[in-house]
């Protein structure tokens, strides 16, 4: 069956692309990284965070939340694969931000394609978001370095065919936004994620999204 053609005086999106991050953006995952955060220093043999340095950290950049953790970066990729594979028995314990799914949905019906970069593992995005929902994505990009983004929003750029003016990233984290620089696209940062709107803010991202009905409206809107 054919598309149903746009109603006359639609105005058309203003990314043809929006590459969505996955952790603190599309999932509401920071309660289960906290519950393990004391489990993972003792592992890997880096710092503790009491629960009143949570709120610090979160204006920090992330390269300077690892410092302050004494995490080597050599110790990233372990730590990382670790993190995943014990995710995979516990994705049951992570849900959708509210408004997720009706934002995707919004979106791919109003014609933007969809891609997912993220540092996660793709069994775990698959099992929290579900088939429809991950059916969304024409390009998924998972298992992403911490710094590693860039090269996978290049990647995504050249199988999508579009100029880079047409694609807008969406994350909740510094790292999020200085990768979407180094490839010339659109930042959009959520402040319903990880990091703090200071620490955010102090990047200037081109946008700032306090819900998931903002994307929608910020998207399919006209270019200022």
């Amino acid at each position: 069956m054919s598309a149903p053609m746009p109603d006359a005086g639609v105005v058309a999106p203003r990314y043809k692309l929006v590459i969505f991050d996955f952790d603190g953006t599309l999932a509401d995952s920071g309660d289960w990284f906290l519950s393990i955060a004391d489990d993972l220093a003792e592992r890997f043999r880096f710092r503790q965070v009491a629960p009143d340095e949570i709120e610090g950290l979160r204006g920090h950049t992330t390269r300077e939340v690892i410092r302050y953790l004494g995490i080597p970066r050599w110790k990233l990729p372990i730590i990382a694969r670790h993190l995943h594979k014990r995710l995979a028995s516990e994705t049951h314990k992570i849900a959708l931000f509210g408004g997720v799914e009706a934002m995707l949905a919004t979106l791919q019906s109003a014609g933007v394609r969809l891609a997912l970069v993220t540092s996660n593992a793709e069994e775990n995005a698959r099992a929290i978001l579900g088939p429809d929902n991950m059916a969304r994505f024409e390009q998924v990009e998972c298992g992403a370095s911490l710094f590693g983004k860039a090269p996978r929003y290049r990647r995504v750029l050249k199988r999508a065919g579009l100029i880079a003016g047409d694609i807008l990233s969406v994350g909740d984290e510094t790292r999020d936004i200085t990768a979407a620089r180094k490839v010339g696209i659109d930042a959009a940062a959520v402040l319903w994620g990880y990091a703090r709107r200071d620490a955010l803010t102090a990047l200037d991202p081109q946008l700032l999204f306090d819900s998931p009905d903002d994307v929608i409206a910020s998207v399919l809107g006209a270019r200022g």
